[in-house]
């Protein structure tokens, strides 16, 4: 680093109340050439009539003059390319809505330049369009995206600003404000762990700064050291929500000091002010990796979207805004230092405009998109790959956990493991043991108890590289992740068209007395949200099974693995490396009377039932619960004529009424009775052990049950 960027270090570090370190060398990665936007782009690859200039991308950086010059006609395609979408909203053509960026445009423009597309990991919001601009979007692209035609970036299946490039690290964003910020700090992390020396930009919005996952987000980057410029644009609204009412603190970027991060308050309107900071940051970042805070104060020049009028911003406010339109700020500053002439602007306007309308014009001839059926992929394409074989003689189920977690840490370099506890305490019921003492702290990762985040965190690590697994203490605790993991991950492949692969496992189950927050399973509500692929092993085979393949499959696969089993029931391994063969499901008995389905610690207790019982039994595993093949149960009750499905989670909380309603509309003629259901309560698991005893059921009880079933007919 020369000494005059390590003055630039030290000086941001001095506004921010962090100590200077010493400068180490510069980052030797070349700049990454861009990929074109629009028809013309502002850069060293394509000019208009701006003369050649260093691309701006860290570390080689741009002067004012050449910064005001670059970030001004991206600024104008940004502006100029959302007033002919409200337009074309206005005469019905663009659906869903228009969220403007007017206002906002010096601070998109000024922080996404000097960042490296395809290298830095980003994810940009609403009023981000220079943003996306400048990472590569394109005019054409974006307007059949927002008429929703058949040749949008989505294929018409994503709302019209829920777009990006995951392949090229631009995430897509979802509507829950704050959940894209750990995707931007754990691909940056990822990539940094491949050696990549990458950054992370994530933005944010005033009002998404009140989100949990803005802090649980900041926090796992501060302790696990990730470069990610957290950027706050506030314009002093929240939808309608002025920021009176959204935080009491003086300053946003105040909140840095609390995660150990550098902050710092700046003018949003001043392209070169953003820049300038944001550059500032990385060097500081690079000598003393961490997040910073950069608040950039903004305006919001119209309503929240197209059918917001913005009544509630009072006249004077509105007046004062148009005074300070940030395009009006940045074409006075070119023309003040002399960067530009006046002629030269309004022949990059012109040229833009006309790009525009013809980016548009080829956009309104695309027709609707015609589906070919109603199903849309939701799942990414199996791999049928064959991996290495593992025996074992006599092994418990929670030996099976650890020996498959080992066989995926010495087998796959990019595989880490994540939780609670998970290092040197071996998780909460040591199905970890000693697994930090093989394979070190930088691949058994004890996070903080960020639940939400640290999954979003897995999900930004896996679209550049990663296999990350992640234990949650308890299944119950996996509640608090249900957007990032229900709506985030389960969605990514159906809208971004990338895998995400990544192994959760959910200890789960009642039996040990621990109450209500300790005990359930909840598979019925996981198995609701498509994308997820479900297992639910039984046995020490299964078990090591279930966490290899949903490993190396390229969808979220979550493994529940019950407390009561994992050293209560043991069990060869055999496993022959066919990880095709796994996704089935388990046939333990033959049987003519009656079909037994059960999952989890039911399965154990179905097959002592089947033992008791004088009547011939068929006892079934589903073992895949989502996407669940119906197929092998129905067979089984053809034949028997009667069903009994096992779950221990309550009545209206598991799969046996999902499970019953498939078989009956499929076989209602071959059913000898009704199908019945064995649940527990609709009720919170309780703690005393005569309740818990209560609440479950056993072998004896399955017993009766068949042989009610059997008399009544």
């Amino acid at each position: 680093m020369t000494a005059g960027k390590a003055q630039s270090a030290q000086n941001f570090a001095a506004t921010t109340n962090v100590p200077p370190q010493v400068a180490p060398t510069s980052n030797d990665a070349p700049p990454l050439t861009r990929v074109g936007s629009g028809l013309r782009r502002i850069d060293t690859a394509h000019t208009l009539a701006a003369p050649a200039a260093p691309s701006g991308q860290f570390p080689n950086l741009l002067s004012k003059e050449q910064l005001y010059r670059s970030a001004y006609p991206w600024m104008y395609q940004s502006r100029r390319l959302e007033d002919r979408l409200l337009e074309l909203f206005a005469r019905g053509q663009v659906k869903g809505t228009v969220t403007s960026s007017s206002g906002n445009e010096a601070t998109a423009a000024g922080a996404a330049l000097a960042f490296r597309p395809g290298k830095d990991v980003a994810s940009f919001l609403h009023r981000d369009l220079a943003c996306h601009l400048i990472f590569g979007a394109n005019y054409y692209d974006l307007a059949c995206q927002y008429m929703a035609n058949a040749n949008s970036i989505t294929v018409g299946i994503e709302g019209n600003v829920h777009h990006g490039d995951a392949a090229s690290r631009r995430f897509p964003m979802i509507s829950h404000l704050g959940k894209m910020l750990s995707l931007v700090v754990g691909g940056t992390w990822q990539a940094n762990r491949q050696g990549e020396k990458a950054f992370g930009i994530a933005m944010i919005g005033d009002g998404g700064t009140s989100s949990g996952d803005f802090h649980e987000s900041l926090n796992i980057a501060s302790v696990q050291k990730v470069p990610v410029v957290f950027l706050v644009q506030n314009n002093g609204y929240s939808f309608s929500t002025p920021t009176a009412q959204q935080y009491n603190c003086e300053r946003l970027s105040d909140r840095a000091v609390g995660y150990g991060a550098i902050g710092k308050r700046i003018d949003g309107l001043d392209a070169w002010e953003v820049y300038q900071t944001i550059t500032d940051a990385m060097r500081h970042m690079e000598e003393r990796p961490g997040p910073a805070i950069i608040e950039c104060m903004t305006i919001r020049m119209q309503g929240h979207a197209a059918y917001d009028k913005a009544e509630y911003v009072p006249a004077e406010e509105k007046e004062s805004n148009a005074r300070r339109d940030p395009l009006t700020l940045t074409r006075n500053k070119l023309e003040e230092l002399g960067a530009a002439t006046a002629d030269e602007i309004k022949g990059w306007e012109e040229e833009i405009n006309e790009a525009i309308e013809e980016a548009i014009g080829r956009a309104l001839k695309v027709g609707p998109p015609k589906p070919a059926s109603r199903q849309l992929p939701v799942y990414a394409k199996p791999k049928h790959i064959q991996v290495k074989p593992k025996r074992a003689k006599n092994a418990k189920n929670g030996m099976a956990v650890n020996m498959a977690l080992s066989y995926l840490l010495e087998n796959e370099p990019q595989a880490t493991l994540l939780g609670l506890d998970v290092g040197p305490y071996g998780s909460a019921f040591k199905t970890c043991k000693g697994l930090v003492d093989r394979f070190g702290a930088d691949r058994v990762i004890d996070m903080p108890l960020a639940e939400s985040a640290t999954v979003g965190f897995c999900l930004g690590a896996s679209q550049i590289g990663g296999r990350p697994i992640m234990e949650f203490q308890f299944s119950d605790f996996a509640t608090e992740a249900c957007t990032q993991l229900g709506l985030n991950s389960g969605t990514w492949y159906f809208r971004a068209h990338r895998p995400a692969p990544m192994l959760f496992r959910l200890p789960c189950g009642g039996g040990l007395t621990m109450g209500a927050f300790h005990s359930g399973e909840f598979e019925g509500l996981w198995s609701r949200f498509p994308g997820l692929k479900l297992l639910y092993p039984a046995t020490a085979q299964e078990t090591f099974e279930a966490l290899v393949a949903g490993f190396y499959d390229d969808n979220p696969c979550l493994v529940f693995e019950h407390k009561l089993l994992y050293w209560s029931k043991s069990g060869d391994i055999d496993f022959d490396g066919d990880l095709q063969q796994v996704w089935r499901s388990r046939k333990y008995t033959d049987g003519t009377d009656a079909t037994v389905i059960a999952f989890g610690a039911m399965v154990h207790e179905a097959l002592a039932a089947a033992a008791k019982s004088n009547l011939s039994i068929e006892v079934i595993n589903p073992f895949v619960l989502k996407p669940l093949d119906i197929d092998p149960v129905i067979k089984s009750v053809e034949k028997t004529g009667r069903l009994l499905v096992c779950q221990e989670s309550g009545e209206t909380h598991g799969l046996g009424d999902r499970i019953i309603s498939l078989v009956t509309q499929s076989c209602l003629s071959k059913l000898k009775c009704p199908p019945q259901l064995m649940a527990a309560p609709d009720q919170p698991v309780p703690f005393a052990e005569p309740y818990e005893r209560r609440h479950r059921f056993g072998a004896d009880e399955i017993v009766a049950q068949l042989d009610r079933m059997y008399g009544d007919n």
